[in-house]
């Protein structure tokens, strides 16, 4: 009784008094708590938080503590934690081996498995089908004259018939997947793909997770040894595939506030980051320790914090769940586990609601991007009820981001995504706590509290289904000018936040706060038009790039 006492009495001191229309939290308390969850998270001997590597374990054994400490009920699946299986790695396993005409060829020098292969062993005559593509709207078949496919090995050229590369006529009917389940439905048992054409790159033996493999074996035979694939005859071919797959763990954490509602709300944000590096690394240089400060070490802060909040006010109108999430940078694997493997009724489920860095508001320009306001029609009339200091609030539609809401708006519930934006050190080994606007993030926890309050009494808001725009427009692109654009910014052209070093933009001298406002002769009005006119250049090509710097236009040129 004497330890609730306190623990009531402490919170007193960090709530201030508390009404739906105004709660927020008292930052001369809580600043501190962020500092120490941050600071802890974020710093080396966490080691960036990797999914399935010791800094995830020492996240997850921490915010178990900060959980168990305000009184959280366990809902994982093991008391707080819920685990969840993901391929670490992927190797070519020893089995591995072609035989063509009865010669072996040699593994990854001479022909290597593509990620699309499935593991299996096949044997049979090979047949030429070009370039694999059926494309009935450019009267172009490859397939059109040929005869008795069905249980032949297929061999096809990697590039285009017109050889233009990213820019074909035929990419829509290119990608390496499209071609290979054609193959597949026109009887192929395996496909083996060839380069003939000198200026379109061979690919490299890497293997991408998230790439699901066919049914058949796929190959690749380097250039350097497919010229009798070439040749107009057939071959005796045996294929065996064997890609061996190393697992892992992750742990999804995850805390309850039963006030034996007949709803409940799951407020999330991921806890992983990228450990020394990676794919993901926007960093050029040896594999170095990236915290993630911001990503996502603040909006993990935030959800402790937002806990030991709910646990102590009168919100009692809703059940709250509250889940830090790992495997997020690896393709939202611990959000998309726990929406198939949920530990409480999805159906019972009023919104969610996501943090994804939400420590660096910008001090001059306060802006909170809060994406998914198009999910339910309770979030834009809840909104216009909320002010909050100086702080801007722009929005976005979409229940579909690059963040685990995304998980959930694909349930049907309603969602909303905060976010305080990107900056230079996104994905690098610089974003460290210092960088942190303590006093922003109260801000944003603050909004967050005051919807929260709001919607107590409103019952289970109503489910939309957004037209994902942004998404369905964006044109596929081969070239970058190797920035990070600022996705607050609302006025004409696309503004740069940070630069890659290394890249075009950095090799041409632009700045973070330039405008582009053209690219060539392309008028850059915002994001699309920015992607779009990206999308008409290759890799090598000069232009000239339009800026605004400082309210004075100047051109420069990049050669991407």
């Amino acid at each position: 009784m004497q330890r609730f006492l306190i623990r009531l009495l402490l919170w007193m001191l960090i709530v201030l008094p508390f009404n739906y229309a105004s709660a927020q939290l008292n930052s001369q308390v809580v600043i501190p708590n962020l500092q120490k969850h941050i600071q802890t998270l974020a710093s080396d001997k966490f080691e960036g938080r990797e999914t399935g590597q010791k800094g995830e374990q020492l996240s997850s054994d921490y915010i178990v503590k900060q959980f168990q400490e305000i009184g959280l009920a366990p809902r994982g699946v093991q008391e707080y934690l819920q685990a969840f299986p993901f391929t670490k790695n992927t190797k070519i396993g020893s089995q591995t081996n072609l035989i063509l005409d009865g010669i072996k060829l040699k593994v990854v020098t001479e022909f290597f498995p593509l990620a699309y292969s499935s593991n299996s062993s096949t044997k049979g005559e090979t047949v030429n089908v070009g370039y694999g593509i059926a494309a009935t709207k450019l009267d172009y078949d490859d397939y059109k004259l040929l005869k008795n496919l069905r249980g032949k090995i297929f061999v096809m050229e990697i590039s285009t018939p017109d050889h233009a590369g990213p820019h074909s006529k035929f990419d829509a009917y290119a990608d390496l997947r499209t071609r290979i389940d054609t193959a597949i439905a026109k009887g192929a048992i395996a496909v083996i793909f060839i380069n003939s054409d000198k200026d379109f790159l061979d690919p490299k033996p890497e293997y991408k997770n998230r790439i699901t493999p066919s049914t058949i074996p796929v190959v690749f035979v380097s250039s350097n040894h497919a010229n009798p694939f070439s040749k107009e005859r057939n071959h005796q071919v045996e294929i065996t595939i064997e890609l061996e797959k190393e697992l892992g763990t992750g742990h999804n954490v995850i805390g309850f506030i039963n006030n034996e509602a007949t709803n409940t709300v799951i407020i999330g944000a991921h806890y992983d980051h990228l450990g020394f590096g990676g794919d993901e690394s926007l960093y050029r240089g040896e594999p170095k320790i990236h915290n993630g400060a911001d990503d996502n070490a603040s909006g993990t802060a935030a959800l402790i914090e937002l806990g030991r909040y709910l646990k102590a006010v009168g919100l009692k109108n809703n059940n709250y769940l509250l889940i830090a999430f790992s495997g997020e940078e690896k393709g939202l694997l611990g959000s998309g586990y726990f929406v198939k493997n949920p530990t409480v009724d999805l159906s019972k489920i009023n919104y969610m609601l996501n943090m994804d860095m939400v420590g660096r508001l910008k001090k001059d320009d306060p802006t909170l991007l809060v994406n998914g306001v198009g999910t339910s029609d309770a979030w834009k009339v809840t909104m216009s009820f909320i002010k909050i200091d100086s702080l801007k609030i722009k929005t976005t539609e979409s229940g579909v981001g690059p963040s685990d809401h995304t998980s959930f708006y694909l349930k049907n519930i309603p969602v909303l995504h905060f976010f305080s934006g990107t900056h230079s050190d996104y994905h690098k080994p610089s974003d460290d706590e210092p960088l942190i606007n303590y006093s922003g993030e109260i801000r944003i926890l603050n909004y967050m509290v005051q919807l929260i309050a709001h919607l107590d009494d409103k019952g289970k808001i109503n489910f939309i289904k957004t037209k994902d725009d942004t998404n369905e427009e964006a044109p596929r692109f081969k070239v970058t000018l190797g920035v990070i654009p600022d996705y607050a910014f609302d006025g004409e052209g696309m503004r740069i936040d940070g630069i890659s070093e290394g890249r075009p933009a950095a090799k041409a001298g632009l700045k973070a706060g330039d405008i582009v406002v053209a690219i060539g002769e392309n008028k850059v009005l915002d994001m699309t038009s920015y992607m779009r006119a990206l999308g008409k250049f290759n890799k090598g090509d000069k232009t000239v790039v339009t800026v605004v710097r400082e309210k004075n236009e100047m051109k420069v040129e990049v050669v991407f």
